[in-house]
């Protein structure tokens, strides 16, 4: 089977739970902290970022506030704490593209990174490899 990358997508802290988008037709730069995720910029482009809202040399959003600064257009998905209003508020005040718990489930992650991407028919995506012959 052969699939187009459609995207180079940065996911920065999210600890493993980024495994579930190996199925979409994006190329995944995996970085843990924000200061990698800032020199990863220098180096490479990015079609979006995923983040975790706090971040272990970033708190408060920190990493994400420099990113809307410098990027304010880059497709942004940040994952804040469930029952935390104000970072949602803040996250959203900033203006990302989209807003997930951390109780947030695989397919709800998948289907939102797809939606924000534009990549149409996730379920389909493996559909595309030739029918084996019977």
């Amino acid at each position: 089977m052969v699939v187009l990358v459609q995207a180079n997508v940065l996911t920065v802290g999210l600890n493993g739970k980024n495994e579930v988008l190996r199925e979409l037709p994006i190329r995944l730069i995996t970085v843990p902290s924000g200061r990698q995720a800032v020199h990863s910029f220098r180096k490479e482009r990015f079609d979006s970022v995923i983040s975790n809202w706090n971040l272990d040399d970033m708190q408060n959003g920190r990493f994400i506030k420099k990113l809307r600064a410098v990027k304010p257009d880059i497709p942004t998905i940040v994952f804040i704490r469930a029952n935390e209003p104000e970072q949602e508020i803040a996250a959203r005040s900033l203006g990302v593209s989209a807003v997930l718990t951390d109780e947030s489930d695989d397919e709800l992650f998948r289907q939102t990174v797809a939606n924000v991407l534009g990549i149409r028919d996730v379920a389909s995506i493996e559909a595309i490899s030739p029918v084996e012959d019977r």
